[in-house]
């Protein structure tokens, strides 16, 4: 998961789901629930804006560009239901920006993918994730410059 990354990068710290660089607070880290808990803390009931709680692997608020980044892990070594899954990053998307409307922040949405879907199958799909905006994708890893985090020495 994302923080069990970051903890281990230079001149990075967590305390709680605070995330800190040189002592600076520059984001918040979700995991599943942890988004809905964070929400009614805000005053944000869900159910307001969405019919059904979407349970993200990571969500990361970084707090210097007011964006909010839903992070899923797709690990898959032989054939299955998370073909279809990445399909859904256009209704999840308008979804997590229904829900996080009241905050006025940004909201993006990317998969982390293992090799397993550099085939020449998942082609029509990872352009679909692409075309679609606020939709991104990476293999194996997240760079914390794509969310705006600041690069260890």
């Amino acid at each position: 998961d994302f923080l069990t990354f970051i903890k281990k990068q230079k001149n990075y710290k967590i305390k709680g789901n605070v995330i800190f660089y040189n002592n600076e607070e520059v984001a918040l880290s979700f995991r599943k629930n942890g988004l809905y808990k964070y929400l009614e803390q805000k005053g944000i009931d869900y159910k307001k804006f969405i019919s059904k709680r979407l349970l993200p692997d990571d969500v990361i608020f970084v707090i210097a560009n007011n964006t909010f980044f839903i992070i899923e892990v797709k690990f898959q070594e032989v054939a299955g239901s998370t073909d279809e899954k990445l399909q859904t990053c256009d209704f999840k998307i308008r979804q997590y920006r229904k829900l996080l409307a009241t905050l006025n922040v940004e909201v993006e949405y990317i998969y982390i993918l293992n090799d397993w879907f550099k085939k020449s199958e998942y082609k029509d799909v990872l352009d679909y994730i692409v075309a679609v905006k606020g939709c991104s994708y990476y293999f194996n890893y997240l760079p914390l410059r794509r969310l705006g985090l600041q690069i260890p020495d």
